[in-house]
């Protein structure tokens, strides 16, 4: 193994998602190789050939790579006449994976069954198969893999006899793979949960599942497996093959994995790849998941056709003050009260502070409500309100018909939340294109919150594009060039937030997004709610030579079940033991809400001379709580109905 990779391999797991590679039998045969040869012998009779197809998958982004030996045991290879060569063939196999590697993708040494192991294995066949694996693992050592995996075992015993082997002479990482039933068992009848388990006892540092089903089947397996509190791995094939006169086909395209790699990652499985069927195009779709999922911006791919050539002038962007009252009212907040080369401005009143509040949606088809509630935040101060777009993917009516009504009838600005996760790369440009045409300017970009969070876990996720390449594509389009690169004639005017955690668990790759944000068009920066000053404290040092304004995000708490709520089970949502205990201490009801205000109240005091502004999002439509926070600042608070 290669000491420094391998040490490193399973901290470097628990930073970020991986991306396995795929198929290799299928690309060796797309490449001419004939079928009654073994394919693993093609790593001493064909390196090129296989050098070839590992250097695909190193192109797609695959963060490991496996080497061509899943059948070169001496039972396998005895086949072909050639069980002479297990020696030969493992170590080349895992030196020319590593000629494709690089110093920068994990190389597996691959192990698979020897084809010998049945439900019932006597100890002789024992002594024969450990044997086997001893002579084959021996062989992989010495071409110094990262980590070795065993997958598509079917028989727990055989497995078993695996790890035992493999931990005999390899000191690094090992990943144990399954295949399963139709009815998610293994053949003995083992539940998901128990393989994972046994695995784990077994000495595997990874557990998971691959090959027999396609990504659905191997989905509802891998979540399971993932309860267990190991890492989990998961390699589907491209579908249930299907015969075609006398081919067998597999079904599932590339689009198809991807969104469920977007799915497996989302469900907290580590390592996502491709087994029978699956091409670099399936894990290309799978690497660009897990560059989103894990922070990183995803690579845009090249159009094979080229760029489409642009006629004529570049549009020049409206300047930010001109897009609206909204984006004026921050510039001259931003340059006047939060001047970085002069004296700060204290705050005399609202004209001297940037509020938004949360108004969404309620279920059905009446706006009464909200419109009631944005009236009173309007004639209280309140500069606009914001319209989240299925937080936490509970369906509502469409953000913009609320907002354009609250425009329409009380001539109030307001934010449209666009997220990623339920519209293609083509309908976020139509939506954008036609808001545009009905008058909305203000914009905040996010990714947006997983289907399995709301009321149907099981609708698909999109997410064509991440919170940063959409800012890339609005940015575009304020500059008259749509995503294929021509020119559209006129140019939007958005004016584009972002959002941003201060408190974020991976904190670092936080700001490296958040400058990416900036870097792809986002001129407002809207925190998550925070309740730690020291917290936003670091965050607005970290962040203070973006000069860009920042709206603090505030919720004040509503009960101690609420606290506990959004602590433990809402996403990017850290509240503070001392903040906790005081909502508990406090009795239920009036005085409940009334201690969420003030520790809200608290909060913003000891930030608003650092920011443009706050963004609040009052609990269950409680605006009036809203206004309660923002009193001291000199808001108006409206008489008790």
């Amino acid at each position: 193994m290669c000491p420094d990779r391998s040490a490193h391999f399973l901290d470097d797991l628990d930073r970020r998602p991986m991306a396995f590679d795929g198929a290799m039998g299928t690309l060796l045969y797309e490449s001419g190789y004939f079928i009654n040869h073994s394919f693993d012998e093609a790593n001493v009779t064909k390196p090129a050939a296989v050098l070839d197809c590992h250097k695909s998958y190193v192109e797609a982004g695959a963060d490991v790579i496996e080497s061509n030996t899943f059948s070169a045991n001496r039972f396998l290879l005895a086949r072909y006449g050639i069980a002479d060569q297990v020696a030969a063939i493992n170590r080349a196999g895992v030196e020319i994976a590593r000629e494709a590697a690089g110093d920068k993708v994990y190389v597996a040494g691959s192990i698979g069954p020897t084809g010998e192991g049945l439900a019932r294995i006597s100890d002789r066949k024992a002594a024969e198969i450990a044997a086997a694996f001893d002579e084959q693992i021996q062989a992989l050592v010495s071409g110094r893999p990262d980590l070795l995996i065993l997958e598509t075992f079917h028989h727990p015993e055989e497995m078993r006899i695996a790890l035992r082997c493999c931990r005999e002479h390899f000191a690094g990482p090992i990943v144990a793979q399954m295949s399963f039933e139709n009815d998610f068992r293994l053949r003995d009848g083992t539940e998901p949960e128990g393989v994972a388990d046994r695995l784990g006892q077994w000495g595997a540092d990874v557990v998971g599942v691959n090959c027999a089903l396609g990504p659905a089947h191997v989905f509802e397996i891998a979540s399971r497996m993932v309860t267990i509190g190991l890492p989990v791995s998961a390699q589907p094939n491209a579908g249930i093959p299907r015969r075609l006169d006398e081919r067998m086909i597999y079904m599932s395209t590339p689009e198809y994995f991807g969104v469920f790699a977007r799915r497996f990652f989302k469900a907290g499985v580590r390592l996502v790849g491709g087994c029978c069927g699956t091409s670099p195009e399936h894990i290309k779709a799978v690497a660009d998941a897990c560059r989103m999922m894990g922070g990183s911006a995803i690579e845009m791919r090249e159009r094979k056709t080229g760029p489409v050539p642009i006629q004529g002038q570049a549009i020049e962007p409206t300047p930010t003050e001109q897009k609206s009252r909204l984006a004026a009212k921050i510039r001259r907040v931003w340059q006047e009260r939060l001047a970085l080369d002069g004296p700060r401005k204290a705050i005399a009143g609202p004209e001297d502070f940037v509020v938004s509040v949360e108004v969404n949606p309620h279920p059905g088809l009446a706006t009464d409500r909200a419109v009631a509630g944005a009236r009173m935040l309007r004639d209280a101060g309140v500069d606009v309100v914001n319209i989240a777009d299925g937080p936490r993917a509970v369906v509502r009516m469409s953000n913009w018909a609320l907002g354009l009504t609250i425009q329409r009838e009380l001539d109030m600005e307001f934010i449209q939340h666009v997220c990623c996760r339920d519209r293609n790369l083509l309908g976020l440009q139509a939506d954008l294109l036609g808001s545009h045409v009905l008058g909305v300017r203000n914009l905040v970009i996010i990714t947006g919150d997983p289907p399995k969070l709301g009321d149907y876990p099981k609708a698909t996720a999109v997410f064509d594009l991440d919170s940063v390449e959409l800012l890339k594509l609005v940015k575009a389009l304020n500059n008259g060039i749509d995503p294929a690169g021509k020119m559209v004639g006129e140019a939007t005017s958005f004016f584009c937030a972002c959002g941003a955690e201060p408190g974020a668990l991976s904190y670092d790759r936080e700001i490296e997004r958040l400058r990416a944000k900036i870097r792809n068009g986002a001129e407002l920066i809207m925190t998550q709610p925070v309740y730690d000053p020291a917290v936003l404290d670091r965050f607005l040092r970290d962040t203070a030579d973006l000069e860009v304004p920042i709206l603090v995000g505030i919720l004040p708490l509503a009960s101690a079940r609420n606290a506990d709520f959004l602590h433990n089970e809402v996403p990017g949502m850290q509240i503070p033991a001392a903040i906790r205990q005081r909502m508990h201490d406090a009795p239920e009801g009036e005085e409940a809400r009334a201690e969420g205000v003030r520790i809200a109240r608290e909060m913003l005091e000891a930030v608003k001379d650092r920011v443009v502004g706050t963004y609040i999002m009052p609990p269950f439509s409680r605006y009036r709580a809203a206004l309660e926070v923002l009193e001291p600042l000199g808001y108006s608070l409206p008489e008790e109905s």
